[in-house]
């Protein structure tokens, strides 16, 4: 089990690559549309991860 600092840090490091991703799906979505769906599809998964580190983070400051 990580402590609050390493989720919160992990949090961050997570939800900075859904943006990362999401940026590129939309810079590639006009010349690579396939580019752009694998783009959109990894930003969906850092998303999911970061809400599941986010309940964790929850459950451990209770």
């Amino acid at each position: 089990m990580k402590t609050i600092q390493e989720l919160k840090t992990r949090i961050k490091e997570v939800s900075k690559q859904a943006v990362e991703f999401s940026k590129k799906a939309s810079e590639v979505c006009l010349s690579d549309r396939q580019q752009a769906k694998y783009f959109r599809q990894q930003a969906r998964e850092a998303s999911k991860r970061t809400q599941i580190l986010i309940q964790e983070l929850k459950r451990q400051e209770v």
